[in-house]
């Protein structure tokens, strides 16, 4: 039994096993698409800002 996933990004079926080089996404075109969206910042993770954009550099040690 082939264990499926969703695309994440079109939800087509995609076989979870080891010759499925896109997985968990069903081709590059689909993770190249999540990539740019996260790259845009179309897509984020909730909560606080890991630093502050106006502190300066380098008094991160």
């Amino acid at each position: 039994m082939v264990i499926t996933v969703n695309c994440p990004q079109c939800g087509k079926l995609v076989p979870w096993q080891e010759d499925q080089v896109w997985k968990p996404f069903c081709s590059e075109r689909c993770k190249l698409i999540d990539l740019g969206e996260w790259a845009s910042e179309s897509h984020r993770i909730p909560g606080d800002p890991a630093f502050d954009p106006d502190q300066d550099p380098d008094e991160f040690h």
